[in-house]
């Protein structure tokens, strides 16, 4: 009988851990074929067939569309160079150069994946509409209150994340350094 009873336990221990550890992997993904630079992280092989299973574990959960990787890569940021998260209540600056690409957009999203609600329904920015220096290099500010140039609004929310999406680019599974693909600098300017 206390064998019996010793397996029982065992088992619903074993499945407790299995289906724990599986629920967050499929909602918080894992760090296999991640690539990080700086405060940004991409995951170059979703948009593969080579994606691993608990990444497309996720991306079936979310409903994601990766960008293949063929047209380009998807660079997400939660917090600043310093590792502070992103506050919709502070100045954040956004600054540099990005890689080569095509194209690029930066985009503002809430905790949710949603886009950040604002009046002026401005969610983010396009390579083509930037405004830019003499040499080439951009300063995004994000804040709640406007700013001049170019200014997108937080709505003031707790906490947010960027995603900057590289299109037709040689970035990729190869990449590993700042040197091989210069990343926008992320830094928290001023907080309340």
């Amino acid at each position: 009988m206390r064998l019996i009873l010793i397996t029982l336990l065992a088992l619903a221990i074993a499945t407790a851990v299995g289906l724990g550890s599986t629920y967050v992997t499929a909602t918080r993904g894992t760090d296999l074929g991640t690539l990080k630079i700086g405060a940004w992280t991409a995951r170059p092989k979703n948009g593969t067939a080579d994606v691993d299973p608990y990444s497309r574990a996720t991306i079936a959960r979310s409903g994601e569309l990766p960008v293949g990787t063929g047209d380009g890569i998807a660079f997400t940021a939660t917090s600043d160079d310093r590792k502070k998260p992103l506050d919709g209540r502070c100045d954040i600056v956004v600054s540099g150069v990005t890689p080569p690409a095509r194209f690029w957009t930066l985009t503002l999203f809430d905790q949710k994946g949603h886009l950040v609600a604002n009046t002026l329904q401005r969610y983010g920015f396009t390579s083509q509409e930037i405004i830019r220096g003499s040499d080439g290099s951009f300063e995004i500010r994000i804040a709640s209150r406007s700013r001049a140039g170019n200014w997108l609004p937080t709505g003031g929310i707790e906490r947010y994340s960027l995603m900057l999406r590289l299109y037709d680019t040689p970035v990729g599974v190869a990449t590993r350094t700042q040197r091989d693909a210069p990343m926008p600098a992320i830094a928290t300017v001023g907080c309340p």
